[in-house]
């Protein structure tokens, strides 16, 4: 009876555990914006300008660009607008630069030539793992 009762207290346990890890509902939220909207008929720029623009964000406690970090999940260009809208997740929800690296990000996409207003927003799901890295940013971190 009492290898039971140690079993039943092990689950309960566990159960606690489980329920301290998983991820809140209330993850803190954060969007950034920055740019103009554009004249009609001004030429949209390339993905690859724009994909360019954000590698030059760097995270500040790892020497790589957010874009080889992984953190960039989708970005979306308005087909009549040139409108950019960027999913980015960040490494951790408590990470202490949340709220500069969306910002960081608008920023630079913004001084593309042929883009219009630009909103970043934080997503959590899918989270971020290591597995996200680019080849250029596993090579980065072999050297440290």
């Amino acid at each position: 009876m009492a290898d039971d009762t140690k079993e039943k207290e092990l689950d309960e346990t566990e159960i606690q555990l489980l329920e301290a890890m998983s991820i809140d509902d209330e993850l803190p939220v954060y969007k950034a914006y920055a740019g103009i909207m554009l004249e009609k008929g001004t030429e949209k720029a390339k993905m690859l300008d724009i994909v360019e623009a954000i590698k030059t964000v760097f995270d500040p406690e790892i020497p790589i660009n957010v874009y080889d970090l992984g953190l960039i999940y989708k970005i979306n260009q308005d087909e009549d607008n040139a409108d950019i809208h960027i999913d980015m997740s960040l490494t951790a929800p408590g990470c202490p630069v949340a709220g500069v690296l969306p910002q960081q990000v608008a920023d630079a996409v913004a001084l593309v030539k042929g883009v219009g207003k630009v909103e970043v927003e934080v997503v959590w799901e899918p989270a971020w793992t290591l597995e996200r890295l680019s080849e250029e940013a596993r090579m980065m971190l072999e050297m440290i």
